[in-house]
């Protein structure tokens, strides 16, 4: 398997709430925009929730945990911990376009978040 299918697959890895770390908590999450920046500057994206550490300084999401880059990287602002693939992750937009170079043009949104984030959307 490629290493691009591998981070395909593991982006579509999900978490279901008895499997989530104690320490996860719903207000240390927020919906989220993720996208994926290892190859170009335009990637695979979702709408999704990201849970918070304790300290706030790592992000967690399906599986994965996301570092600050600390302004450190191009056209990214986090690194995955154990594939080194750099992400830009930032909050959602009500207008849609959240890629950092425009449009929405293939963004998923995740089905636990869907109704939540159509709510943000109307402005409720």
């Amino acid at each position: 398997m490629s290493p691009e299918n591998q981070t395909s697959s593991v982006l579509q890895a999900e978490w279901t709430p008895d499997q989530l770390p104690s320490a996860f908590r719903l207000a240390r999450s927020r919906i989220m925009y993720i996208e994926r920046k290892a190859g170009g500057l335009e990637g695979e994206a979702r709408i999704g929730r990201v849970y918070f550490s304790k300290t706030g300084k790592t992000l967690y999401y399906r599986g994965m945990h996301f570092r600050s880059l600390k302004g450190s990287g191009f056209k990214a602002n986090y690194r995955e911990l154990t594939s080194g693939e750099e992400y830009w992750i930032s909050g959602p937009r009500r207008d849609r376009d959240d890629r950092l170079y425009g449009g929405s043009r293939g963004v998923r949104i995740d089905d636990d978040v869907r109704v939540e984030y159509r709510s943000y959307l109307r402005g409720i």
